[in-house]
Order: C-alpha cells, then sequence, then structure tokens
C-alpha cells in the first residue's frame, strides 16, 4: 500500500508538472489583438510596412493588428515604451536602422541588444553610392582613385550627421585609404538635389530615393552597400565586391518584442509577419516603395544585429563621430 501510494504522489506530480506547462504555453499564446508600435510619424517606410503587415495578418485570418505611432525624440519615445512593455508577445516595435544607432550616441533609457527580443528583420531597402551623370566615373574605384589624387577634395552627401551612411562612409574611407569629405544634409531631398546639381561628388542613400534619377539617366549607380546585389540593380556591384570584404551598410525595419518575451509567442509572431510578407499583393505594394521582403529572423537577425551594432561602434569611436 505504501508504494501505492508513493506511486499516486509521483503520478499526480507528473500530471501537476504537465498542466503547469501546458498552462505556461497558453499564457504565452499572444492576444486576440496586437499592438505595434511605430516610433516614428506615420508615411515613413517603417510606418507603411508595419500596416501592410497588420492588414495582410487580417485578411489572412489572424490577430487583429493595431498599429500606433509613438514619435518623438528621433523614436526614442516609442521605443522605450515597447521596452517597458509587458512580455507577453501582445506589444510589438518596428523600427529602422537608427534603432541600433542612437543608443550608441546619446544615453537613452534602453539598449538595442538586451532590451528586446528580435523577431525578424522584415524588409530591406537597397543601399547605393551614386554620381552624377555628367561626371566621368564609372566604377566606384574610379571615385576612389580620384579622391586620392585629390585629397579632400572628392565630397559624398547623404543625411546626418550620425546616419548609418555617414558610418558607411567612414568605413569606407578608412578601408580604401582616401581623404573624402562628408557633406551631411537634414534629408535625403537636399542631399539629392546637391549631386543632381553637382555641388557635391557623389551621394550615399537608399535606392527608393533616387531610383527615378537612376532611371532617368541623371544618376549613375557605383556599387551597393548591401551584403548582396540589389534586386533592382542586378549589374552593379556591392562595394564588397569592390574589394572591400566586410563593408556592408543596410537600411532594414524590423520587427521587436520587449526582452523575456516567451518563445512560443516569438515564434507565433515570426510566422504571422513571415507569412503576410509572402503574399504577392503585400510584396507589389512594397516593391512600389523600393523595399524587398527579407524574412531573417530569430538567431539569424540576432547574429546580425550583433555584428552590425559592433561595427557601429567601432567606427563611431574611431571616427570620433557625435550627435546633434
Amino acid at each position: 500500500m505504501r508504494l501505492l501510494g508513493r506511486c499516486l504522489v509521483f503520478v499526480a506530480s507528473v500530471v501537476a508538472c504537465i498542466v503547469l506547462a501546458i498552462d505556461h504555453d497558453a499564457r504565452a499564446q499572444i492576444a486576440k489583438t496586437v499592438r505595434i508600435v511605430v516610433p516614428y510619424a506615420p508615411g515613413g517606410a517603417a510606418d507603411i510596412v508595419a500596416r501592410l503587415v497588420a492588414e495582410q495578418v487580417g485578411r489572412s485570418g489572424g490577430p487583429a493588428i493595431v498599429v500606433e505611432n509613438r514619435p518623438g525624440a528621433g523614436g526614442a519615445v516609442g521605443t522605450e515604451t515597447v521596452a517597458r512593455a509587458v512580455p507577453d508577445g501582445n506589444t510589438v516595435l518596428v523600427v529602422s536602422t537608427p534603432f541600433l544607432i542612437d543608443p550608441l550616441l546619446r544615453t537613452l533609457n534602453y539598449d538595442p541588444i538586451s532590451s528586446f527580443a528580435p523577431i525578424c528583420n522584415l524588409v530591406n531597402a537597397p543601399t547605393v553610392i551614386v554620381v552624377n551623370s555628367a561626371l566621368p566615373y564609372r566604377t566606384l574605384a574610379e571615385l576612389l582613385d580620384d579622391a586620392r589624387a585629390k585629397p579632400g577634395q572628392i565630397t559624398m552627401a547623404s543625411i546626418g550627421p550620425a546616419s548609418s551612411f555617414q558610418l558607411g562612409f567612414e568605413m569606407l574611407k578608412r578601408a580604401a585609404k582616401v581623404d573624402m569629405t562628408f557633406v551631411p544634409y537634414p534629408g535625403n531631398a537636399p542631399a539629392l538635389n546637391a549631386v543632381l546639381g553637382q555641388q557635391v561628388t557623389s551621394m550615399f542613400g537608399t535606392y527608393p530615393n533616387v531610383s527615378e534619377y537612376l532611371k532617368a539617366g541623371k544618376l549613375r549607380a557605383l556599387a551597393v552597400g548591401n551584403r548582396t546585389r540589389a534586386q533592382p540593380l542586378p549589374d552593379v556591384p556591392t562595394v564588397a565586391e569592390s574589394g572591400y570584404r566586410d563593408f556592408d551598410v543596410d537600411a532594414w525595419f524590423g520587427a521587436f518584442a520587449p526582452a523575456n518575451t516567451p518563445e512560443p509567442a516569438i515564434r507565433q509572431l515570426e510566422h504571422l509577419f513571415t507569412t503576410a510578407l509572402q503574399d504577392a499583393t503585400v510584396k507589389e505594394k512594397l516593391l512600389v516603395q523600393g523595399l524587398f521582403p527579407a524574412s531573417a529572423c530569430g538567431a539569424d537577425f540576432a547574429v546580425y544585429l550583433r555584428k552590425q551594432h559592433d561595427a557601429y561602434s567601432r567606427i563611431i569611436a574611431d571616427a570620433n563621430i557625435k550627435a546633434e
């Protein structure tokens, strides 16, 4: 009888553990409504991506997704909101590349690596170095050779200061051992006008901002900043292919949950988002914006973020880049 009693106690313990495990997984399930926080004003690329994904998830029978714009302090207000949210899978952040850079330049109440759980890199916008078509440069090597011949005279414009493009410029400048001058502009439009008006030699920006001028023949693409060639520019080599092996300046838009969000909830969100991005209508709408599904998720996205974070941290220190 004693043995039977012990067995019954053991069985009861096992059953209790199973119930607890089931209850934990149940609590990890995302709710019927998910909130996506976009820490930028409406109408930007991150906002467009978030709303396209939300609409498609709803159409396919998934949970309702509400997109909430929380701009302020260069994205810090909305980002901190998500960092402080309950880690249950029901609050998601959609951000772009500055998410990694801003905390390296100023003190914020979150860390891009430790305060969040990466879900997926949703889409990418190719980055590209362009020149006015009236200039003689046809390759990146020709531009850099001229920079060596004319120290300090060859210029490269972009948004800045302290943007990923300035960091990429500093990386290239050091790798190529050239003395070039970075010219920051408060937005893509004035930087674009400067290169079109030949006030600067070149520009480093995203493909969507220069695509119409490339198609019209007013600008010429010399190199793509991403790790791989850009889909709309298959004949344009990457900077890495041009001899600078580790160069990688991407314009990505990714989804994150608060740190310590349960893995089952992360996996559900990953499935919902990647499935939405494979929809033909969503792809077509993204293409109009010059955006392309990336769908690198989980550990792969986390490794990429850490690599980029470390590279940006090094170049900020080496070039003594400051936020303004």
